[in-house]
């Protein structure tokens, strides 16, 4: 069970490491209308293939790229498994979160309500 949840682990790294870059998410919302070759994907940045490249590798590595190599072409497609397994992962601490935020809210409107019967407590005094 231990080999299944490091991982689960391993692949969430991957998955948030490769979403950490603005220009992997940005390569990504591009896969996301259709197939794209590495050259097209290169085109809206300042960067040599190569270097475009890298970004691609990591990509694959978390999951997010299938390539096909069509000849010297690269192809490139989304898959968007990685993305609904971090989506998971997240969910399941929006509730611990949302939680904590509902006691918070509750907790502010306590003291606030707390402060102004404080104020009226002094404005009855002095008067």
């Amino acid at each position: 069970a231990s080999n299944t949840s490091e991982s689960r682990d391993r692949a969430l790294d991957l998955t948030f490491q490769a979403l950490a870059d603005p220009t992997r998410r940005a390569i990504l919302g591009r896969l996301s209308e259709g197939e794209a070759t590495a050259g097209e994907l290169a085109q809206p940045f300042d960067m040599s293939l190569p270097a475009i490249s890298k970004h691609l590798k990591v990509l694959e590595k978390a999951g997010f790229l299938i390539r096909a190599r069509d000849g010297r072409v690269h192809r490139c497609n989304l898959d968007a498994g990685p993305m609904h397994a971090a989506s998971d992962w997240i969910s399941t601490y929006r509730h611990f979160w949302e939680g904590q935020l509902g006691s918070l809210a509750r907790y502010l409107e306590e003291e606030r309500q707390k402060q102004e019967e404080e104020k009226k407590d002094e404005r009855d005094s002095n008067d």
